[in-house]
């Protein structure tokens, strides 16, 4: 947030001015469509960053998207190791109320690339679902994403973040009031799967994308190359 305001202040656009010289010379004409502070639409932004063992690095959600009666969500993983399996399983008619969709090896290294997630959620939610089936990734999502649609899980599983050894069956927990997201999993439990863990052949492994894919960054630090 420091660094933030640094650039506000101090990084000139275009026009030769900073954005806060910008901002403190506008004027808000009409405030059914601009809202001032005063009167803001939300209370609260309607991005959420939820942290947990799941994301110790950090998670996304747009909880402006989600009902109120799903502030926490509990239920049961179903694991796919890519977009296309969770497809697959999701017009398969398999999946169902009360369960998580995880998609992981879909973040900036496992993508590689990381690819937009929008997919899987609006058929969820075509099928009448999006209310009563999470979905969590360490791919990302567009503004037109809805329901319980938590991206950017970071460290993403190829990186060996615990997304990597979620199994089909464990709770996951998604709490927007704790800003929260955990997996139910024993410390002892966690160190088992990790020793048999083995971090997957990366899916190009020549060219541009696996350059990309040995530098890039995690999606917390803005997926960018080291």
């Amino acid at each position: 947030m420091k660094r933030l305001r640094q650039v506000l202040n101090s990084v000139q656009t275009g026009s030769g001015k900073t954005i806060n010289q910008i901002a403190a010379g506008a004027k808000i004409f009409n405030e059914d469509i601009i809202k001032s502070t005063r009167n803001p639409y939300h209370k609260e932004g309607g991005i959420f960053i939820l942290k947990g063992n799941l994301a110790p690095d950090g998670a996304v959600v747009k909880q402006s998207a989600i009902s109120k009666r799903n502030v926490r969500f509990k239920g049961k993983a179903k694991v796919f190791n890519s977009e296309e399996e969770a497809m697959g399983a999701i017009m398969g008619k398999k999946i169902k109320k009360g369960d998580c969709v995880v998609i992981r090896y879909e973040g900036p290294r496992g993508g590689p690339g990381m690819r937009e997630m929008l997919g899987p959620t609006a058929a969820i939610a075509g099928l009448g679902l999006g209310e009563d089936v999470a979905l969590i990734t360490d791919g990302r999502f567009s503004g037109g994403t809805r329901g319980i649609s938590v991206g950017h899980i970071s460290p993403e599983a190829a990186s060996g973040g615990l997304l990597a050894i979620v199994k089909a069956g464990d709770e996951i927990i998604i709490d927007l009031k704790r800003r929260s997201i955990d997996v139910k999993l024993s410390q002892s439990q966690i160190n088992e799967r990790f020793a048999s863990w083995k971090e997957p052949e990366p899916k190009v492994k020549v060219g541009y994308l696996a350059r990309y894919a040995r530098m890039v960054s995690s999606a917390s630090e803005g997926a960018i190359l080291k």
